[in-house]
């Protein structure tokens, strides 16, 4: 397979005709007169997972921060489902489907897990405000609290976690803490999850697992999922095709073979990785 260029959008073969769920476009950010992310052009397809790796300080979560409209780009387009996102804030982009992760867990943990569950579900959520407020028996708050709490317990069960719902949060070990964020990202009912830096602080054990709920994630929900991650053994082991940032730009794209064998990738990221 020959190489792709860095500008070319990256579309596995098996993905070949569908249309993409996530399109940046010339995506660029400028911090004063410092250039962040420049050019940054990739194709996301249902149902595909893909990973976005580098070096640290490359731009890769200011790629997730513009996605999720954290910040403003200063040129390109972000097309999701093939709509501009141009004039969504953060909570119109989550609402429109895209969830993320952070590198450091964000959890409410003095709060349980099931009640951080419940605040992801607030996509879903129906009853007005004063209903909210005045909470009379029989009012449509009560049916979506009782619609939500079933859905957010059916979320937990999918991952093993419902004999955790009334437990703290903070009180999970680290693994099921990383976990628990990202079924409450699910809870939005996104189209595609962003992930960033999954992995860290994970044993090869808890990696291991990881890479299987990555799976579990994208065939039982049926979306895709863009991670940002250092461990190359997860990284070559799931995803289908990677982007390579380095000094906010692309400098590399293809399947994890072509990533692998990839003479300026090693040079830039993969050689120091792997030492």
């Amino acid at each position: 397979m020959t190489a792709r260029s860095p500008r070319a959008p990256f579309i596995p073969e098996h993905d070949a005709g569908k249309l993409p769920v996530l399109e940046c476009r010339g995506l660029g950010i400028d911090f004063g007169g410092l250039t962040a992310v420049d050019d940054f052009n990739i194709t996301v397809t249902p149902t595909e997972i893909a990973g976005l790796i580098g070096p640290n300080g490359a731009g890769k979560t200011t790629v997730f921060n513009l996605l999720t409209k954290v910040y403003k780009p200063s040129r390109g387009e972000i097309l999701l489902n093939g709509k501009n996102t141009k004039d969504m804030n953060t909570v119109k982009a989550n609402k429109a489907g895209i969830a993320r992760t952070f590198q450091n867990i964000r959890l409410f943990k003095e709060m349980t897990v099931l009640e951080n569950v419940l605040i992801g579900l607030h996509n879903e959520m129906n009853y007005r405000l004063i209903g909210a407020i005045l909470r009379f028996p029989g009012s449509s708050y009560w049916r979506e609290e009782r619609l939500a709490k079933g859905r957010a317990l059916d979320l937990l069960s999918i991952f093993n976690m419902q004999d955790y719902a009334d437990k703290n949060a903070g009180s999970l070990p680290y693994g099921s803490q990383r976990k628990l964020e990202i079924v409450r990202a699910l809870a939005t009912n996104p189209v595609i999850l962003l992930l960033d830096e999954p992995a860290a602080g994970m044993n090869p054990s808890e990696t291991g697992e990881l890479m299987e709920t990555i799976r579990k994630i994208r065939d039982t929900f049926q979306i895709a999922i863009l991670l940002i991650e250092h461990d190359m053994h997860l990284v070559m082991g799931i995803c289908e095709g990677i982007a390579v940032l380095n000094y906010g730009s692309i400098i590399a794209k293809g399947t994890p073979e072509e990533i692998r064998n990839n003479p300026q990738v090693i040079e830039a990221y993969l050689g120091k990785a792997r030492g």
